[in-house]
């Protein structure tokens, strides 16, 4: 059986200049699910995210951390392996809310995501987008977006 661990490895690439990366451990719990839900895995993310905006002399940059339930569910097969489709909404906590010339309002913001992981053996390539908003708690709240690149491996 696989192990129920892993850790991840995200390049993050935002709107304009924002950049960064993700790192995160990954617990997966898919034997919990009910048997009609067998084809979904089931994993909890909690990561540390480290965002930069700008030019090398002078620029803004932002940690954030945050916990993320993820769903997964087989798409189909390439050479063998599966293809899956991954969502998930979680929680994040922002240092800074003033960040790549936005303003978020406040520090607790939704982290939501959509994409497609490839598995080979115990590891993953994953393609996601993730966009980051307070969803309308208070304003402004004009969300963060962001496209990954991602290994991902159990241990």
């Amino acid at each position: 059986a696989p192990s129920r661990h892993g850790y991840t490895l995200h390049y993050i690439q935002g709107e304009g200049d924002v950049q960064g990366i993700k790192i995160g451990y990954q617990h997966y719990l898919s034997h919990y699910l009910p048997e009609r839900f067998n084809q979904f895995e089931l994993l909890f993310e909690s990561s540390v995210n480290l965002w930069r905006y700008g030019d090398n002399n002078d620029y803004d940059r932002n940690l954030v951390l945050a916990l993320t339930p993820v769903f997964q569910y087989p798409l189909t097969t390439y050479k063998g392996n599966p293809v899956m489709f991954e969502f998930g909404i979680g929680l994040s906590l922002l240092d800074d809310t003033q960040f790549a010339g936005k303003n978020v309002s406040t520090h607790y913001q939704f982290e939501d995501r959509i994409g497609v992981v490839y598995k080979i053996n115990n590891a993953e390539l994953g393609l996601r987008y993730l966009h980051y908003s307070n969803a309308g708690f208070k304003s402004p709240n004009p969300g963060l977006d962001f496209i990954s690149l991602s290994y991902s491996k159990r241990f």
